[in-house]
């Protein structure tokens, strides 16, 4: 599985904005064969910045990045964004979420 955390830093004017700019990326890329989350989130310490958790399924990552939508979202984006996204991608085994051991319900 690739896992990638992403976090953008929106302009204050596009903070309330931003998930309708990223909407049908958003749908789009959760409906790729190869997708297994796309889920974003919003910092509770500063509410101009969105994370980002995806994962994909071993080398469907390619395929997102060159999908039609990929390149409509990277033009989209720069409009709302106060700096470069920061990013963490990795490969990891597994295909999934796994449970937490020290707290279990």
């Amino acid at each position: 599985m690739i896992f990638i955390v992403v976090k953008f830093k929106v302009k204050p004017d596009w903070s309330d904005r931003w998930l309708g700019l990223v909407d049908s990326f958003t749908k789009a890329t959760r409906e790729e064969p190869g997708n297994l989350w796309f889920d974003w989130s919003r910092s509770v310490d500063d509410p101009n910045e969105f994370v980002l958790l995806e994962a994909f399924k071993d080398d469907a990552a390619g395929d997102h990045v060159n999908s039609p939508h990929f390149k409509q979202a990277m033009a989209d984006m720069p409009q709302a964004l106060a700096e470069t996204p920061q990013i963490i991608s990795r490969q990891f085994d597994g295909d999934g979420w796994d449970r937490m051991g020290e707290l279990t319900i």
